[in-house]
């Protein structure tokens, strides 16, 4: 029996959850530039499945690594760290 290996996790803030069941969340990150030597952001989208339908806009969550779900979800979020004001 194989054992799985650890699922990467990442925290985002949500953007939009118009979907049934799916939030798309943004996770911020910094990057070193090559020449210039600065720290500069950048910003990737991942749709997450939300069973419950529970995130609203500004909330941020941890997303985790799943098996694909449909054709652009591959994420599941698997808890709201901090409720939107």
């Amino acid at each position: 029996m194989k054992k799985q290996g650890m699922r990467k996790q990442l925290l985002g803030t949500v953007v939009s959850n118009k979907m049934d069941k799916t939030v798309v969340v943004m996770v911020e990150r910094t990057v070193k530039h090559n020449f210039y030597h600065k720290y500069v952001r950048r910003r990737s989208t991942f749709s997450s499945h939300d069973e419950n339908n529970a995130c609203q806009i500004g909330d941020k969550v941890l997303i985790t690594e799943s098996r694909p779900i449909s054709k652009l979800k591959k994420w599941r979020v698997s808890k709201i760290v901090q409720k939107a004001i």
